[in-house]
């Protein structure tokens, strides 16, 4: 009986508590579509991925002209020559395999690079807002299951960030 009571009264303690926080949430892909510093993070990205594959396709051009020479002289050329040939093709093909490799790490790093100090602000944006309206928890609407309820303070995020934003592409 003792267990009993006293386990209602922590349910009815835990119950206050959640009934004193205020929950806020935010669309987080609105903030980032809405954002200029995020458009030209997104554009400088896709600029060096395109010199990615440029840099690859030319790798690949090069690699299939040697495998036509090889296939087209392959007749004329002795064992020994014809496994140099095939060595230097598999070389080739490695160090287009490991180039790719190198190209999509470069990728996930720049990328890191140019969305850290977006995300930063975004942070300190909600933290901001959060703090103004005496809010205990922000949920992210875009990775929510459901939510109903609680203060949307996607606006207000949205034109502390815009300010925030604007002041460090000057």
């Amino acid at each position: 009986m003792r267990k009993l009571v006293l386990a209602f009264l922590v349910v009815l303690g835990s119950t206050a508590v959640m009934a004193q926080s205020k929950v806020g949430h935010v669309n987080s892909q609105k903030l980032l579509d809405t954002l200029p510093s995020r458009k030209v993070a997104i554009e400088k990205l896709k600029e060096f991925e395109m010199s990615g594959v440029k840099e690859l396709q030319e790798m690949e051009a090069d690699f299939n002209a040697a495998l036509s020479k090889y296939e087209q002289n392959r007749a004329n050329m002795s064992p020994v020559i014809q496994k140099i040939e095939e060595e230097k093709l598999m070389k080739k093909n490695q160090a287009i395999q490991e180039r790719e490799q190198s190209l999509t790490q470069e990728m996930q790093i720049y990328s890191q690079e140019l969305n850290k100090p977006i995300l930063d602000r975004v942070q300190k944006s909600v933290e901001l807002v959060a703090d103004r309206k005496k809010l205990n928890y922000v949920i992210d609407e875009s990775v929510t299951l459901y939510f109903k309820g609680g203060t949307d303070i996607t606006q207000e995020v949205l034109v502390e960030l815009l300010r925030m934003d604007a002041e460090s592409m000057k």
